[in-house]
């Protein structure tokens, strides 16, 4: 007899049910992206107005990522805790909340305090959506649906620069460019009240009844023909669900595979920094080099929306040629794509026409490295080798918008700083060449070495 969790992994795909969460999902995705591009529309708004420094002005990105990823790591312990339904609206309740009270503070240091606080409510959005998307979606098509879920970043850093650059005119632009966020924000809440509980998560609570009546609902409105099944009691394995348990599966990501696992964080922080560096200070760049604002936020806008169809082209390429080749052939090139931006910026046309190969090339890059690195490890242990990755770029690349305006670019040059950025990626790659397999076709619970040494997750 089936369990209640492979019932629910069996089901038809329905755009009315699963793809309705979906949606919903993926437009708190989207807000994740629009906050995150939002920092560069603010830094040199913000610098005008409170006369700050660029070292100051890598403070806006830096306050808003780092709580992004406090969040991240907080609310997948709250979202196991109290369910995820009720962690998906707290997360945008907590955004909207200090956004308001962020579009109303009186100077810089209180205006960072609540970025920091609006990014620990939308940090939490990324693991709480993607657990409920993917809990909800059949085993079958669970890759393809959390793979699309990535076209939602390039859609909200496209709407974010588009907000932006019809907002920059007015008085007081920075205000109303985080006040704009609380309406829709407060929308995506009351539309997720209709969204159930996840069955998975219920029936792994002991509260089976429950858990029953959501998998029945779900039986008949995808048209699937019902039958007899069994919720399996919750095993207590007597684990810790703070940090002890946190510190046990980071033993576990190491102790699986240390030449996996670092290729996998070095890819994540190296690409993570070059995306977000372009995304945070290409505004201030381009009016640094005489642009109006409204030219500069267009301009960036641009390099968001052809991602968008970088999306879209790597969800061809990662089953084409594989995923190793997409990342070792993309990232490089996207950081080479900076630098020739950097070479000629003083020629409008050509430093706008790398500006879109990159936008276009790095989304090529980053949905095959989440669907990559989670590959790369056993089911037991995919969420946290995965979201150890994650959580390390974000941090990681939380500094990097701070040091990059208040040291690397006054110290090195534009040009210099991007030279340097892509040797680094460059040496990630060869270095994900030696260290870690194509996954492309092989068994997800079954890992082998490049060097022919194989690992299986009872290893």
């Amino acid at each position: 007899m089936k369990t209640g969790d492979q019932i629910v992994q069996d089901l038809p795909w329905r755009w009315r049910v699963q793809g309705k969460i979906f949606v919903i999902g993926g437009l708190g995705y989207m807000f994740d992206a629009w906050d995150v591009a939002l920092n560069g529309f603010l830094t040199p708004l913000l610098g005008t107005e409170f006369g700050l420094s660029l070292g100051e002005r890598g403070l806006v990105a830096t306050a808003n990522l780092i709580g992004m990823a406090a969040g991240a790591v907080a609310w997948g312990t709250v979202a196991d805790r109290m369910g995820r339904k009720r962690a998906f609206g707290l997360t945008l309740l907590i955004f909207a909340l200090f956004s308001v009270v962020g579009a109303a503070a009186p100077g810089f240091e209180v205006f960072l305090l609540f970025r920091f606080l609006a990014g620990v409510g939308l940090g939490g959005c990324i693991p709480v959506d993607y657990a409920l998307v993917g809990e909800f979606s059949p085993s079958r098509l669970r890759g393809k649906v959390l793979a699309a879920m990535d076209v939602w970043w390039p859609v909200g850093a496209t709407l974010s620069g588009v907000a932006a650059t019809l907002l920059g005119p007015l008085p007081g632009n920075w205000r109303w460019m985080l006040a704009v966020m609380i309406l829709p924000a407060l929308l995506l809440f009351w539309v997720r009240r209709g969204i159930p509980e996840s069955p998975l998560y219920l029936a792994g609570t002991g509260r089976e009844q429950e858990a029953r009546t959501i998998i029945d609902d779900l039986v008949k409105r995808t048209g699937a023909t019902p039958q007899p099944y069994v919720i399996e009691p919750p095993v207590d394995d007597g684990a810790s669900r703070g940090l002890r348990a946190a510190l046990g599966q980071l033993r576990l990501v190491w102790a699986f595979s240390p030449r996996v696992t670092s290729a996998a964080w070095l890819l994540f922080i190296t690409i993570m920094t070059m995306y977000y560096v372009a995304l945070s200070w290409m505004p201030s760049i381009l009016i640094k080099e005489g642009y109006t604002d409204y030219a500069a936020f267009g301009k960036t806008t641009l390099m968001t929306a052809v991602g968008i169809v970088g999306v879209l082209v790597s969800a061809w390429l990662i089953e084409a040629v594989g995923r190793k080749w997409v990342i070792g052939v993309s990232a490089p090139v996207g950081a080479g794509a900076l630098v020739g931006f950097a070479l000629y910026l003083d020629v409008r046309s050509a430093a706008l026409l790398w500006l879109a190969v990159f936008g276009f090339v790095v989304q090529l890059t980053i949905p095959v490295l989440y669907a990559y690195v989670a590959e790369l490890y056993p089911t037991r242990i995919r969420a946290s080798g995965f979201g150890w990755a994650s959580s390390v770029s974000r941090v990681t690349s939380g500094f990097i918008p701070m040091i990059f305006g208040g040291l690397l670019w006054p110290a090195l040059g534009l040009t210099m700083t991007f030279v340097a950025l892509g040797a680094l990626v460059l040496a990630v790659v060869l270095w994900m060449a030696i260290a870690a397999p194509e996954t492309r076709g092989r068994e997800l619970d079954r890992i082998t070495d490049p060097s022919g040494d194989t690992v299986t997750a009872s290893t």
